[in-house]
């Protein structure tokens, strides 16, 4: 996750009415956590990093002086879940040798497709509710989803 995206994430938790936030990237070992919460005084901000990641500065001082934000003014509330409307099985793309409609960093307009979930043999286009991009994919192709499981992660 680069500053523009946390800067953006900031923005978009700052306008909205989430109290709290918390957003994820990267894999066990290159792992960046980054929690924002709003109180009635101010918003507070905790951003973990892995030891093992080298870095010039750490990852809170480089974020507010680029952002040019104190740490209790860092807002996260961006990332929006996208959830399953039905049973059925999770498709991503519209046929086994097509390129899926959506990959991790996509970007998305809403109305865009998403996937497909195939129930009692008719196929339903999950699409965007909002502009975006996506930050996490959840189900594997061909996998059976439930009501409400999310599918999707966007921001």
């Amino acid at each position: 996750m680069d500053i523009k995206t946390i800067k953006t994430l900031i923005n978009l938790f700052e306008n909205s009415q989430l109290g709290e936030m918390e957003v994820e990237s990267g894999d066990a070992a290159d792992k960046l956590r980054v929690t924002l919460k709003k109180n009635s005084s101010a918003a507070t901000v905790a951003v973990s990093v892995p030891a093992a990641v080298p870095q010039t500065e750490s990852a809170p001082a480089q974020l507010k002086a680029e952002t040019g934000l104190s740490e209790g003014v860092l807002d996260y509330n961006l990332v929006q879940e996208i959830k399953s409307p039905m049973v059925g099985v999770f498709y991503s793309a519209p046929s086994p040798e097509s390129e899926p409609f959506v990959t991790r960093g996509s970007k998305v307009k809403k109305g865009d497709t998403l996937c497909i979930i195939e129930a009692m043999k008719l196929m339903n286009e999950v699409v965007a509710e909002r502009d975006g991009e996506i930050v996490e994919i959840l189900p594997k192709s061909g996998e059976l989803v439930e009501f409400g499981q999310v599918l999707f992660k966007i921001f």
